[in-house]
């Protein structure tokens, strides 16, 4: 047999081999690019697996076909430490794209009689942006509101340039310090808000967990009208069906899915994304084999199950004391425990399930303490969810295990 390799492709933001669905989502996102004064920028969010960073590396191209210049990273932890470090992160992500500008940083007088004036230039690598950061006078806020609408004069004088796009993926991660009077998170609100207001085009999309929207309105409440949302939800079962079957239709590809496989690794994966990857990836290497001893081939759905509770549940559930995991149990047995809960029916189900039941209070605490772990979160509407896709499976199969 011709070899053919695993076209699946499971992992931390990794692009699929065919990229199913979105396509509401992108046409939302060319509606943003269209704006003739920026009033909307974009919050991508959703559960882990559901296909964030993907999609947010699906919309380059699309930028940059259009003139927008992208810049962007992951933030981490350390962004929040100062706004000093949020500002640097602006710079260092701009660097690789302004490089190549020159700007007029100074002036120097001739000696003589005639004296005229040379004109200093400079590009505008890392560490010139540096520089002008520094010598900008005021708050870290006035410096890097400074340093970009430089760096915006510069890029105008580009041909076919139509303005800038900041993406930056777990934006979750990104909050303000009070406690040591530091406000990254504001800074960075503040910053875009204000150059947007002067008319400067550069737009801010920001994916992450779902508890990034409600953060960015603690932190500065014109956040509500600055965003537009987009929430990722699971593939419907066509996209799924796409998904699954689309990377096996190549004409070399050994292995062919029948109707009732596709439909197992649909319900196995509840169209999650990563979910259908994960077990797409298996299938396909246990198809090879079986095809390869001449037997048939059937999904090992077991045996996906078991190792996808070890590579992706068990190191979250592993945070939970026992006490912790008799409530999330509890939740587990909920008809909406896929989409949100509230205390008072997590109280109620603990008198049915439970010697012991919780109260009001205990749960409280303990839903708190499950929100830090990112195993549940508190949604807008003051009900919970699970923070991880198909937890609720996950945890019955502990039980019955």
């Amino acid at each position: 047999m011709a070899e053919f390799s695993n076209p699946f492709r499971p992992g931390a933001g990794h692009q699929p081999p065919y990229l199913a669905g979105r396509h509401a989502e992108r046409e939302e996102f060319l509606r943003l690019l269209g704006q003739s004064t920026i009033l909307e920028n974009m919050v991508l969010t959703g559960l882990r697996g559901v296909g964030k960073t993907v999609l947010l590396d699906s919309f380059k191209p699309l930028a940059t076909s259009l003139g927008w210049v992208w810049v962007g990273t992951d933030l981490s932890e350390s962004t929040s430490i100062s706004e000093h470090n949020m500002a640097i992160r602006i710079c260092t992500d701009l660097s690789p794209v302004t490089s190549s500008l020159v700007v007029e940083t100074g002036e120097v007088r001739r000696v003589g009689f005639d004296a005229d004036t040379d004109r200093i230039s400079s590009t505008l690598t890392y560490q010139v942006l540096i520089e002008i950061y520094k010598h900008i006078p005021g708050l870290s806020l006035d410096k890097i509101k400074g340093v970009l609408e430089i760096v915006w004069r510069a890029l105008s004088k580009e041909q076919h340039v139509r303005g800038i796009i900041f993406a930056y993926d777990e934006a979750q991660n990104l909050t303000d310090q009070s406690e040591k009077d530091q406000f990254p998170l504001s800074l960075l609100l503040d910053c875009f808000q204000s150059l947007q207001r002067k008319g400067l085009p550069l737009i801010l999309v920001l994916t992450g967990l779902p508890t990034l929207f409600p953060k960015l309105v603690e932190a500065r409440t014109f956040s509500e009208r600055m965003f537009r949302v987009v929430s990722l939800q699971s593939l419907n079962k066509s996209e799924s069906e796409e998904a699954i079957r689309k990377p096996v239709e190549d004409a070399e590809c050994p292995v062919r899915l029948s109707d009732n496989s596709v439909n197992t690794i649909i319900n196995m994966s509840g169209g999650y994304p990563y979910f259908i990857q994960f077990i797409c990836r298996e299938v396909y290497d246990a198809f090879i084999q079986r095809i390869d001893k001449g037997k048939r081939a059937l999904v090992p759905a077991a045996e996906i199950e078991q190792k996808l509770d070890i590579d992706f549940f068990a190191g979250r559930w592993a945070r939970a004391s026992d006490r912790q995991r008799a409530l999330l149990f509890v939740i587990s047995r909920l008809e909406s425990c896929d989409d949100e809960f509230t205390v008072q029916e997590v109280v109620e189900e603990s008198k049915r399930a439970l010697d012991k039941p919780f109260s009001s209070s205990h749960v409280n605490q303990m839903l708190v303490a499950l929100a830090s772990q990112g195993l549940v979160y508190k949604n807008r509407h003051g009900k919970y969810s699970f923070a991880v896709p198909l937890l609720g499976q996950f945890i019955s199969r502990q039980e019955q295990g």
